[in-house]
């Protein structure tokens, strides 16, 4: 059984950056596409970031678009997210999740999923 553990997270003022890392142990993640939600206090949770399992495909919400960049490392099991200019609307529990195949924007779809990671942006 896999297991994905967030880490990264923290408090930040705003226009800070932090770097998220979604590291798997049980198995590879090579064939495996990957998801980085969030969800705020009171919010539904949403994707912001989604990434092929080669790299090639990226996906990116409209609110982090130009600020967040997902990547991934398969010799290291992991997949990161880096944040910049991060704003307070950006704060939330940022969970990984990862699926076969190709990314979607659609949770349900997504079998494994880490415990998340708080990401605070102080204004």
């Amino acid at each position: 059984q896999v297991q994905l553990v967030e880490s990264g997270g923290g408090l930040v003022q705003a226009g800070g950056s932090l770097r998220l890392s979604c590291a798997a142990s049980g198995r590879t993640i090579s064939s495996y596409a990957t998801g980085w939600f969030r969800q705020a206090p009171g919010k539904e949770r949403e994707l912001s970031a989604a990434i092929s399992w080669s790299g090639a495909s990226v996906y990116y919400a409209d609110s982090v678009k130009g600020r967040f960049t997902i990547s991934r490392d398969n010799a290291k099991n992991t997949v990161y997210l880096q944040m910049n200019r991060l704003k307070p609307s950006d704060t939330a529990v940022y969970f990984c999740a990862q699926r076969e195949g190709t990314w979607s924007d659609n949770e349900m779809k997504y079998n494994n999923w880490g415990q998340g990671t708080q990401v605070t942006v102080s204004s």
